[in-house]
């Protein structure tokens, strides 16, 4: 389906694929096409809802800078999904020792491995370029306690809020293992250190900008360099880090399951990063909050909530929406919201016959609190094609 509607109030206009967003997204929306750093247009995914800093779900293409509130403090966030060797019938009848296999080999929330587990070559490498960082920006360190060895005890956990790992069947009756996750403590400390920095930058500079969310880095201010080399960095944390969690999780699941073997190469996309791409003969930055890459023949995941369909897709490289698609379902309302409405009683119903935690804990990931994952895909038909339908028979939640 084309694009649904358009804003053209601005310096640009926005390009939006649906009709279901609320007022105060639509705002977001409007005050992005006010920068001059903008080219083109602004993207509105299927999905696209209120965030913080930007909209979750928009695309913003820049010349000459990087808004940093619109990159996010989950840098790198993203998914990883790996098809096994195994059909749904060789799985155990009762799940739950799979679930807690799982649970036990990767760690949730705010919590850390006891030691790392990252190969030490690796893991050097990455505490090499930090240290680098840390060098230049002696603050930032100190935004996160014990900075120093977190970071790599970090790496292969899951963290909390959306992020989730996930037993799946595809159409064909195949397993695939999937998992949500990002950069992790490190990653947000990055983040709000540089969003902070773009303020006062803006502040010295006494730009008038439409929101204070949305200040922004210029090539060749004092800080932009540090901050791309600091993003990037996140951004291959992240990677390393669902990578991790991938041979964490088939570890630990293997004593549980028939023999095995992946029989797919592992999908590995980022859906909250800025990445320099070519487009209209342009460089440009561009920022997916929320978003994943589509370009001609790239393979991208699409998962739905806990309890809906989720979705391994091929981009089509549509240009109006500089190659990107849906990263999700999309939140239709905020967790205060989901808490105050629904139950327990709600969330078992709704997670129905998947192998998951059903406590008051996790009510505000109630699959009612997201968007209907079908009609995001029937609004994204022209941005890529669905190569396997997903439906998931455990779920670990951060």
């Amino acid at each position: 389906m084309p694009v649904r509607q358009t804003i053209t109030s601005g310096l640009v206009p926005v390009k939006i694929y649906t009709d279901d967003i609320e007022p105060s997204a639509m705002q977001q929306l409007r005050d992005l096409g006010q920068l001059d750093i903008v080219y083109g247009h602004v993207a509105a995914m299927p999905d696209a809802h209120t965030g913080i800093g930007s909209t979750v779900g928009a695309v913003i293409p820049t010349q000459g800078a990087i808004i940093p509130a619109a990159v996010g403090v989950d840098i790198g966030c993203g998914m990883n999904a790996l098809r096994l060797s195994l059909e749904a019938g060789q799985l155990p009848d009762n799940l739950r020792l799979v679930r807690a296999a799982i649970e036990s080999a990767v760690p949730v929330g705010f919590s850390a491995h006891d030691q790392p587990v990252v190969r030490s070559g690796e893991l050097k490498d990455l505490g090499r370029r930090l240290r680098q960082i840390f060098d230049r920006h002696p603050q930032l360190k100190r935004m996160q306690r014990n900075a120093d060895r977190v970071w790599a005890q970090q790496l292969g956990s899951l963290g909390g809020g959306n992020h989730f790992i996930e037993l799946c069947i595809d159409e064909s009756g195949r397993v695939w293992v999937m998992l949500h996750s990002g950069s992790r403590g490190v990653g947000n400390a990055i983040g709000r250190y540089f969003i902070d920095l773009a303020r006062k930058d803006m502040t010295r500079q006494q730009a008038q900008l439409p929101h204070r969310d949305l200040a922004y880095l210029r090539e060749g201010s004092e800080h932009f360099d540090d901050y791309v080399e600091a993003v990037h960095w996140a951004q291959e944390y992240a990677l390393v880090n669902r990578r991790e969690m991938m041979r964490l999780i088939l570890e630990a699941v293997a004593p549980h399951l028939p023999p095995f073997q992946c029989t797919a190469e592992a999908i590995n996309c980022h859906h909250n990063y800025v990445a320099i791409e070519q487009h209209a003969g342009q460089r440009l930055y561009i920022t997916r909050k929320g978003a994943i890459r589509a370009g001609q023949g790239e393979l991208g995941i699409i998962p739905g909530s806990m309890g809906a369909r989720s979705f391994i897709v091929r981009g089509k490289g549509n240009p109006e929406s500089w190659c990107s698609c849906a990263h999700g379902a999309g939140r239709r309302m905020s967790r205060t919201d989901a808490r105050r409405r629904f139950s327990r009683a709600d969330l078992e119903q709704q997670t129905a016959g998947v192998e998951c935690r059903k406590d008051t804990g996790v009510v505000d990931e109630i699959p009612g609190a997201y968007k209907d994952i079908d009609t995001v895909m029937a609004n994204q038909s022209d941005l890529v094609d669905v190569v396997h339908t997903l439906k998931q028979v455990v779920c670990v939640k951060g």
